[in-house]
């Protein structure tokens, strides 16, 4: 999955790289929500400006979510236009850069991911018979029960009645 661009034989104009990176390159743990389900796409000019290398261009890829209101799953794709990434070099070795373009799309990811922002965007309401409880003026519905006394608490209850000033 690297991305390799070689200081020394890179000429002073830069030159414009296009591909695919894996989706694998996103490497998100297995319990997480979201999950790339495209490569990452760049479209990207790279350029030395002394001890720094300049990224410019276009990124995107697609990623499946949870909604955070409907739980349905959905894809939405992240695209990035106008990225400008500069990198430091500290040495003539060849750089890779693929992980500096992933981080930028990774941090676009949104943290409340919602079905209507999807590239086929649904209704992103909960449904009605989930509310009801919220909203129902039924009065043979009786309160819920108490949550079971905490026993932790009644030792500091025994201790209020020591005073400092004995």
């Amino acid at each position: 999955m690297p991305l390799f661009v070689d200081p020394s034989t890179l000429p002073e104009e830069g030159i414009s790289l296009v591909g695919d990176l894996p989706a694998e390159i996103f490497d998100f743990p297995e319990h997480d929500d979201a999950k790339a389900v495209s490569p990452l796409h760049y479209e990207i000019d790279v350029q030395r400006f002394g001890t720094e290398l300049l990224l410019r261009g276009d990124l995107s890829a697609s990623f499946e979510f949870t909604c955070v209101v409907t739980l349905q799953r959905f894809v939405q794709t992240i695209r990035l236009t106008q990225i400008a990434v500069s990198l430091e070099l500290e040495s003539e070795a060849p750089v890779d850069i693929a992980e500096a373009l992933r981080e930028e799309v990774v941090i676009e990811i949104p943290l409340d991911p919602r079905c209507d922002e999807g590239d086929v965007p649904m209704e992103c309401k909960l449904n009605s018979p989930y509310l009801v409880l919220d909203k129902t003026t039924d009065s043979t519905l009786s309160s819920p029960p108490p949550p079971p006394a905490d026993l932790r608490w009644s030792a500091l209850d025994a201790l209020s009645d020591l005073n400092d000033n004995h």
